[in-house]
């Protein structure tokens, strides 16, 4: 089975020159002193991604993600190690994928599937489903100048995965499209993973990685920072793009294979938190719909100004279900002092589908924890829902219907 990719000590590096002259002093004086100095992008990367694997590419702007990824597809060469490669690859890079403004999406679609190797007969063959795919109509005819960036979303992504391949490689060019077209596309490419295509895929969106992807690669500074299941990798991104100059971070791999993020500044720890019925009985089973409080003990380690405390109910994958804090309730604590303690008691329905889930802290100082994070701690707390009364329902979420039905002439 192809569809493989190796980087062995992979680097890049770009030369910077310190005034215009001096790229030409080095051209036609090779033997002088050398007038550039190296900037690399990337350094030492190591990683094998196996055929049907999916991994996903995460890290800050400037990280080397889209280098990275130029490198793997030969639209850049690296300055040291190789890169193997076992399978065709399709990839999806930047908007547009090099379409020329001035040619008809249907010429552009032609030129680009003769790039990818498709022959006459191919690309008559494959020509209607990008169109029906694409579903932008007559513009098809019309010059790419005239598109927005939606609509050359749409008609990229349908030649790129025209067929399947035995190697996709998407960046972030589809979170350009809509709404729409984002879900269609993504289950496209969760029926290729299905059937075996490998994916490497760069995105900011959390709910992407930790759906599609087997594994995460963490990129900082040009180097890999993390490798691992993508929801613990995806908890210490969160974390790290909080760092702050004193701010520790921590990562602890419990028994069942779940890795626990925890990060701060340290003015605030909690100690103590709980979820409890309406009885005031600790509880770790919760039934469909169920009220329960769930329970909060903070304290203060040194002076602040405010605190807002923001919890995050999440599923078994690590995908949000639920979250807010008390900057947007407006119940912000102001002028705290050391030695204050303060319990929060967070009261809801338990309106959740059956399954295990955990609830992730943070203690910060404004509606986000990138402005001041005292404290986060994700699976702070684990439950799980079972259903013991309400009607069988797939689903994460417990959505009670009514549902009426009368014969109709």
């Amino acid at each position: 089975m192809s569809g493989s990719i190796k980087a062995v000590n992979i680097g890049k590096a770009y030369k910077k020159y310190s005034n215009r002259w001096s790229r030409l002093i080095e051209w036609v004086s090779p033997f002088y002193k050398k007038q550039h100095e190296l900037t690399w992008i990337l350094k030492e990367i190591n990683f094998t991604i196996s055929p049907g694997e999916a991994v996903g590419i995460i890290g800050i702007n400037g990280a080397g993600k889209s280098t990275l990824l130029k490198l793997i597809t030969g639209t850049a060469k690296p300055s040291t190690g190789s890169i193997f490669i076992d399978g065709q690859v399709s990839a999806m890079l930047e908007l547009g994928m090099g379409f020329h403004p001035d040619f008809t999406g249907r010429a552009n679609v032609i030129m680009a599937a003769q790039l990818m190797g498709y022959n006459d007969e191919e690309i008559e063959e494959v020509m209607p489903e990008v169109e029906a795919f694409a579903e932008i109509g007559n513009y098809i005819d019309q010059p790419v100048r005239v598109y927005s960036s939606g609509m050359q979303v749409r008609l990229a992504f349908s030649i790129a995965t025209a067929r399947r391949p035995d190697i996709l490689i998407v960046d972030e060019a589809l979170s350009v499209g809509d709404d729409y077209f984002q879900h269609k596309s993504f289950d496209r490419i969760r029926k290729f993973s299905k059937m075996g295509t490998t994916l490497l895929i760069v995105s900011h969106d959390k709910s992407a990685i930790q759906t599609l992807c087997d594994r995460a690669i963490l990129l900082d500074k040009g180097c890999i920072a993390q490798e691992g299941k993508p929801e613990a990798i995806m908890n210490f991104y969160n974390a790290m793009i909080a760092e702050r100059e004193k701010e520790d971070i921590t990562q602890e791999e419990f028994n069942n294979g779940k890795t626990q993020t925890t990060s701060g500044t340290g003015e605030v720890k909690t100690e103590d938190i709980g979820l409890y019925n309406c009885e005031d009985q600790r509880i770790e089973n919760v039934r469909v719909g169920e009220s329960v409080i769930l329970k909060v003990r903070i304290r203060v380690v040194e002076k602040i100004k405010t605190l807002v405390l923001g919890y995050v109910i999440k599923d078994r994958l690590g995908q949000d279900m639920y979250g807010t804090n008390t900057w947007y309730t407006k119940q912000v604590i102001n002028n705290l002092q050391i030695g204050d303690r303060y319990q929060f008691n967070i009261k809801y329905k338990a309106n959740l589908g059956i399954g295990s889930y955990s609830v992730s802290i943070a203690l910060h100082e404004q509606n986000t924890h990138i402005s001041a994070n005292y404290y986060w701690q994700d699976l702070a707390l684990v439950f799980n829902v079972i259903n013991t009364k309400e009607v069988q329902f797939v689903g994460n979420n417990w959505m009670e219907p009514e549902i009426k039905i009368k014969p109709y002439e």
